[in-house]
């Protein structure tokens, strides 16, 4: 995957499309690559954005973005839970999936018994 497919994938889910499923797979691979070179502990730069559970909300997740700046320019907390209750859970979790590879840190909810995401953008 080069960075310019990254990119058009990022404005794709940035638009709440589902990317295809050699797309997802391809950029879990790489997601994976990555977590697996990390350590546990991510330090986390100040001035920060903390997220509450996004749950499939994309429009939240948007908003988020909107009131408190794209990734690029913002660090960002997540804090996990960013499937379950709202329609758009495929493309929260694949977003955030995306942004990952392309620099957010992500984290395992600790109260979760699945891997949730949490990040600060780097």
């Amino acid at each position: 995957m080069n960075d310019g497919d990254l990119d058009e994938q990022i404005n794709l889910l940035m638009n709440c499309t589902i990317l295809s499923e050699t797309a997802v797979k391809q950029l879990c691979h790489k997601a994976r690559e990555i977590l697996l070179h990390e350590s546990n502990v991510q330090p986390v730069r100040a001035p920060v954005t903390i997220c509450g559970d996004i749950h499939g909300q994309f429009n939240d997740l948007m908003e988020l973005f909107k009131i408190g700046g794209m990734v690029t320019d913002t660090n960002y907390l997540f804090l996990g839970d960013y499937v379950d209750r709202g329609y758009h859970s495929v493309e929260c979790v694949t977003l955030l999936v995306a942004l990952k590879v392309r620099g957010l840190r992500i984290r395992t909810h600790p109260n979760s018994r699945t891997c949730s995401l949490q990040g600060a953008v780097a």
